[in-house]
C-alpha cells in the first residue's frame, strides 16, 4: 500500500507541474526551453527488465533537461514492451563540443517497483508528449 501511495504523489506532482531535482527523484518533464534540442535516443536492452538509454541533447543542457529526457525515454519504452512502470538506476552524464550526453539505466516492469521513485509509465509519456520531449 505505501508503494501505491508514491506512485499517486508522483501522478500529483506531474499534474501539478512540480519539479523534484533533488537526488534520484524523478524529473517532471518541465517545458522544453527554446534553445534545446533534442539530438535522439538510443536504446539497448541489457537484460528481460534493465534498458540502458543513451540521450543527446544539443549546448551545455542542463541535467534536468537530461533526465526528464530518459524519464521519457524509459516511460514510452515501458509502454511500447507492455509494461505500466520504470524506475531509475543510474544517470551518467556528458559534455564534448557542443553535445551533452546522459547515458542512463532503468528498469521496467508490470507491476510497480520496489525501491525509490518509480515511474507510472502512462502518466509520464503523456506528459513528455503534452510539453513537447521527444520518447522512443
Amino acid at each position: 500500500m505505501r508503494a501505491q501511495g508514491g506512485a499517486l504523489a508522483l501522478v500529483a506532482a506531474l499534474a501539478a507541474g512540480c519539479a523534484d531535482t533533488a537526488g534520484d527523484a524523478p524529473v517532471d518533464p518541465a517545458p522544453a526551453r527554446p534553445a534545446e534540442e533534442y539530438l535522439g535516443v538510443e536504446t539497448r536492452l541489457l537484460d528481460d527488465d534493465l534498458v540502458t538509454f543513451r540521450v543527446a541533447m544539443a549546448g551545455k543542457a542542463p541535467a534536468d533537461a537530461l533526465r526528464a529526457y530518459t524519464d521519457c525515454a524509459a516511460a514510452r519504452y515501458a509502454l511500447i514492451r507492455g509494461y505500466g512502470f520504470a524506475r531509475h538506476v543510474r544517470t551518467n552524464l556528458d559534455r564534448e563540443g557542443g553535445t551533452t550526453t546522459a547515458d542512463a539505466v532503468y528498469t521496467i516492469s508490470a507491476a510497480l517497483p520496489r525501491g525509490v521513485h518509480p515511474l507510472d509509465a502512462a502518466t509520464v509519456a503523456g506528459a513528455c508528449d503534452d510539453r513537447g520531449i521527444p520518447t522512443v
